[in-house]
């Protein structure tokens, strides 16, 4: 069996590259095998322009910030001779937004993948949350090192608890150093060690033992506390060595220099177990609870070290029965106290190293390895053979409930406001005739499917802000402050298009004559500026808010007239930008793409005419091989376009363009009744869910709001008007299009 094994590698000096190196030798311990670079393939994290001096089983160098690489290391185990993949996962380690860019590596694997999980975090934000659940999807099996963190992979991130595997962190096999000789080694003789390692930073609480020391070093005045490690990269990068030296200033102002050394350097596994051995007492003063593993812990224990420690998530479980001393979070006084009863007793301190030294026995990395090793040959034995997950269109009961809190949390009585600071509506943009009229159709969708006071209730203000805005020739400004003053004086024929989309809508699907009435004055207001269209989106939306009118009022033949001249327009358009390689409306894909072949399954419900079918199913199937080339909805990124003959940008990813897509195939299914269009609808869906380019989903079932987008280096976390109405018209289309399969299904 080989090994491929995701994470940091030394020469690096990182603790997550230390645990991978010794695992990677652990497990080679247990198969006979000298070489690492037979068994095992290392695929090592680096800083973008850092270049290290791998060992030979290093096959590959992924950058930390080039998502490239990153799809780049999973053909690589693809098509290397690797059975099964390993992470070592911790969110500072790879790129993106907490660590994002792992999991569209992860979603290309073809190997079985075990994951072992440095961090669990109780708190997680919307990002990490996201990140460690979907990896729970993907991975056969997830390891931890503590029980604390099966309770939060099940409670907290819904993980089955058969997933995971309770595996302690490693400690190397060593040869025993005498006390005495290590001590002389260092020039410690003669004197009481106290050690804490590992790399610096405020976290450590290392000011918590320091003010500890003066009253014990007037009792035990042989007494060296030991500060071992270099300052975390992460800190000196933001602000250099301003906590070592704080620490420094602690010591001269409380008179301990002839009490502390402090040893700035990341040192080699060698000479960290003569420190340990040279050590009475092992030191560990964190500040928070919140540390589900720590390797520095694991290393004091295994090592036979007295520890005492402050009792964050690990500590309390390692130093169980009897296997170390707990002092409360940041009680210099209680820690002193303790100190003192261990240093003036040399049996209790013995006990307490015996207890460790037993435990670190069965924690021995050769002894770990076997268990990852048994593990490895387990997943690979069962893989193909445990249920896979079927990959479905669509599970309705793991859809989001159907909630408008968020939409109704962005209207007041003006109408619905454009922006949202995360969750929070962001007064300060005001309003647009956009969102309004999405809201509009929104509530009627909601409101033909549930019947919903809430979407009843919410109508009249999207429809009386519409009224609000139009200018006497029938077109609408768009955009209106917070404090009610026009912003604009005409806005965007995509605005105007849009609304006429939801005017027609409502026409047709009006709950009641009153708002019929008035959607129908706002509407024939607008009917003469129709001829003036010439954008081809503003064109398309407005066809699809006539072929809704028209089928309320089939036979007003002058907007009907209306129709044909736009579908002119639109059809035209076709006609001169199709070659045989490009069949679509423009020279270049850019955005609400699908709201063009959309408007032509529209008309042709109206119209009949077989030339306006052919035109948009053959669009829909270019719009189809742009957007689903990879398996899953990636639509044409905003950062730029895709323009004929060039590349098709993945980011920024938009919300619009996604219900666009949903809208286009359930017409299109509406149409046709082909069953195909109804998959892609659902697959379309799924992009809100996770099933994108970074598996990240854009729904947030907290709010009940849906993010503004999909950026390359995470989602884009506000929750405006637009992506949240682009989620729910696009959840409430799904439940007609499932409504609609049953009848269809049932007439057939």
């Amino acid at each position: 069996m080989k090994i491929a094994v995701i994470g940091t590698y030394p020469p690096k000096k990182c603790g997550i590259g230390t645990f991978t190196r010794n695992l990677v030798r652990a497990i080679l311990a247990n198969t006979g095998e000298k070489e690492a670079s037979e068994k095992m393939m290392i695929l090592a994290l680096n800083e973008d322009n850092s270049d290290y001096d791998y060992p030979p089983e290093v096959k590959f160098r992924i950058r930390q910030n080039r998502q490239r690489d990153y799809a780049d290391a999973a053909r690589q185990i693809n098509f290397s001779d690797s059975d099964l993949c390993i992470l070592e996962h911790e969110f500072g380690i790879f790129g993106g937004d907490d660590g994002v860019y792992i999991l569209p590596l992860l979603h290309k694997l073809e190997v079985p993948l075990i994951v072992t999980f440095h961090t669990v975090i109780r708190e997680p934000s919307y990002t990490q949350r996201s990140i460690v659940e979907e990896i729970g999807k993907k991975a056969a099996r997830i390891v931890v090192m503590s029980e604390r963190a099966i309770e939060f992979l099940t409670q907290i991130y819904n993980i089955p608890s058969e997933k995971i595997v309770l595996i302690e962190h490693g400690v190397p096999e060593h040869e025993k150093i005498s006390r005495k000789n290590a001590k002389e080694s260092f020039g410690f003789d003669n004197r009481r060690v106290l050690l804490t390692f590992g790399l610096l930073s405020r976290n450590k609480g290392i000011e918590i033992v320091l003010n500890a020391l003066p009253g014990l070093t007037e009792k035990h005045n042989d007494l060296l506390y030991v500060i071992l490690g270099a300052t975390h990269p992460s800190v000196v990068k933001h602000t250099g060595e301003e906590y070592r030296n704080y620490l420094r200033r602690i010591v001269k102002t409380k008179g301990l220099d002839n009490h502390v050394y402090f040893n700035n350097e990341f040192v080699s596994e060698e000479k960290l177990f003569e420190y340990l051995a040279a050590t009475d007492i092992y030191i560990t003063p964190y500040l928070s609870e919140a540390q589900i593993t720590s390797g520095t812990l694991a290393y004091a224990v295994g090592s036979g070290c007295a520890v005492v420690s402050t009792p964050y998530w690990h500590a309390q479980e390692l130093l169980a029965n009897g296997r170390g001393r707990l002092f409360d979070f940041r009680d210099s006084d209680q820690l002193a106290g303790i100190l003192d009863e261990l240093l003036s007793d040399d049996e209790k301190l013995m006990k307490l190293r015996g207890r460790a030294r037993e435990y670190g026995k069965k924690i021995s990395w050769p002894k770990i390895g076997r268990q990852y090793l048994d593990l490895a040959k387990y997943v690979l034995d069962h893989w193909n053979k445990e249920p896979e997950t079927v990959k479905q269109t669509i599970d309705l009961a793991l859809m989001p409930s159907y909630d408008l809190t968020h939409v109704k949390r962005l209207t007041d009585d003006t109408g619905i406001v454009q922006h949202a600071k995360y969750g929070v509506p962001n007064l300060k943009e005001g309003y647009c005739v956009d969102d309004n009229s999405r809201a509009l159709l929104m509530s009627l969708l909601a409101w033909r499917q549930n019947k919903d006071k809430d979407s009843l209730d919410l109508m009249p203000v999207y429809l009386s802000f519409i009224h609000y805005m139009q200018r006497g020739n029938g077109n609408f400004r768009n955009f209106l402050s917070f404090s009610r003053q026009f912003l604009d004086e005409y806005g965007s024929e995509d605005s105007f298009g849009r609304t006429i989309w939801a005017l027609g809508y409502l026409i047709r699907w009006a709950p009641n004559d009153a708002f019929k009435q008035t959607g129908r004055e706002i509407f024939f207001n607008s009917v003469p500026y129709f001829r003036n269209l010439e954008s081809i989106r503003g064109i398309a939306n407005t066809v699809i808010g006539i072929s809704y009118y028209l089928k309320d009022s089939p036979g007003d033949e002058a907007v009907s007239g209306h129709l044909k001249e736009l579908l002119q327009k639109l059809t035209d358009s076709y006609k001169k930008n199709r070659s045989m390689d490009w069949k679509w409306f423009e020279d270049k894909l850019t955005y609400d793409n699908a709201i063009l072949p959309l408007a032509l399954f529209s008309a042709f419900e109206i119209t009949g005419d077989k030339e306006l079918l052919s035109m948009a199913a053959e669009s829909t199937e270019f719009l189809e091989s742009a957007t689903f080339s990879k398996g899953y909805l990636m639509p044409v990124g905003n950062r730029s376009w895709y323009t004929k003959g060039g590349g098709i940008p993945e980011f920024d990813q938009q919300s619009i363009d996604v219900m666009a897509m949903i809208l286009m195939y359930y017409r299109a299914f509406s149409v046709t009744a082909d069953r195909l269009y109804l998959d892609r609808m659902f697959n379309a869906y799924l992009w809100f869910l996770g099933e994108n380019s970074l598996r990240l989903p854009l729904y947030d079932h907290e709010t009940k709001g849906s993010c503004d987008g999909l950026e390359s280096h995470g989602v884009n976390r506000n929750q405006g008007a637009e992506s949240t109405l682009a989620y729910w018209i696009s959840h409430l289309t799904v439940l007609a299009a499932q409504e609609k399969e049953l009848l269809v299904t049932k007439i057939s």
